[in-house]
């Protein structure tokens, strides 16, 4: 008798199996393997739902609460599968997301194996403080203002100490290191800030660190000057120029006169980037003029810290730069600039390529 009920139990969990892997194979997610199918859109807000699992839960509270939420056709089947995978215990805790009508082997495996509901944020070369407040809000992580409110030094110190010369409310500018970041769905807007300010750490290497210190610069200098190379940047070969002619204007005392610091400080009123956007162009004579220690038009040497996130390639133009002696340049309509030594070629540039 117990050799039969043996079999029994064993023939409906072989059935079961088959049935999910049947499910597996028919459901929208499984389409795109056909041949001739099309791609599988991606999931919707409309079309997703968000379980969280907490720790201690069964298979059995589990499953039911994702068949209540039409996610699983079948609770029993749920628990009966974990059980048989030896999976009892090992589901692990977090924020899943689903789309109706997934398959129960599906569901097993992606709780089993802790494949969280992710959020993936890119943060792009020359981003303002402000532009990643706005991206991470589009998510729905925090808002901007607690974002904003969340990145500024003193919070970190203790993880970050090359963020301890800064004062403890300074906004994280160009501290925020430029990349794609994937995040659980309930991940905390202070994880967010520390994996940007670790990803900086570690591509801002050591050896780097001492090139620039070699050259009188610490990380600070390097990162506001980096960030308006990449401001100022288009051509990838240009960026060691452009940071030569920034570090001989400060070298020779002249200033910088760089436009996007000029940029930064308009887009610091709310009322300009509600008009113009983050970086206002093209610049009038007026806007030369604005009042801030962001001007490097009426201010010498560097302004008070980073206007946007540099990239790594406008942090290394920085620390080696290149070996040429200009002290002017001017954009060309195509995006590239016309470089000078000396005031007099820099001019008929300016009259060729801007009036």
């Amino acid at each position: 008798m117990g050799r039969v009920v043996g079999l029994l139990a064993l023939a409906l969990a072989l059935g079961l199996m088959a049935l999910a892997a049947w499910q597996v194979y028919e459901s929208p997610n499984a389409l795109s393997d056909r041949p001739g199918a099309g791609p599988t859109p991606p999931a919707t807000e409309s079309s997703s739902l968000l379980v969280d699992v907490r720790r201690g839960e069964t298979a059995g509270e589990i499953g039911q609460r994702l068949e209540e939420m039409g996610i699983i056709d079948s609770a029993l089947h749920f628990r009966i599968l974990v059980s048989l995978l030896g999976y009892d215990g090992l589901l692990q805790a977090g924020t899943y997301e689903f789309s109706p009508n997934t398959s129960v082997l599906t569901a097993v495996q992606r709780i089993r194996h802790g494949r969280l509901a992710t959020h993936t944020l890119v943060l792009i070369e020359g981003w303002r403080l402000s532009q990643t407040a706005r991206a991470v809000e589009e998510l729905g992580i925090a808002t901007a203002e607690q974002f904003q409110a969340t990145a500024v030094a003193g919070r970190y110190y203790d993880a970050f100490p090359f963020l301890r010369p800064l004062p403890p409310e300074a906004p994280l500018e160009g501290y925020l290191f430029p990349a794609t970041y994937t995040f659980p769905r309930n991940v905390a807007v202070e994880e967010v800030v520390r994996a940007m300010l670790a990803k900086l750490d570690e591509t801002f290497t050591p050896e780097l660190r001492q090139e620039a210190e070699r050259q009188g610069l610490n990380m600070h200098q390097v990162l506001t000057i980096a960030s308006i190379v990449e401001r100022e940047a288009r051509l990838p070969e240009e960026r060691p120029v452009i940071a030569q002619v920034f570090l001989k204007r400060l070298r020779l005392g002249i200033p910088l006169e760089a436009d996007p610091t000029v940029q930064y400080a308009l887009g610091l009123d709310e009322r300009s980037v509600a008009q113009h956007g983050f970086w206002k162009a093209p610049l009038t004579l007026q806007d030369l003029e604005v009042d801030s220690p962001y001007n490097t038009y009426r201010n010498q040497g560097l302004p008070p810290g980073p206007i946007a996130s540099p990239g790594l390639d406008s942090i290394v133009a920085v620390v080696r730069p290149a070996g040429t002696n200009y002290l002017y340049f001017v954009a060309r309509p195509d995006g590239s600039h016309a470089f000078a030594e000396t005031l007099e070629e820099h001019l008929r540039n300016v009259q060729m390529y801007r009036d």
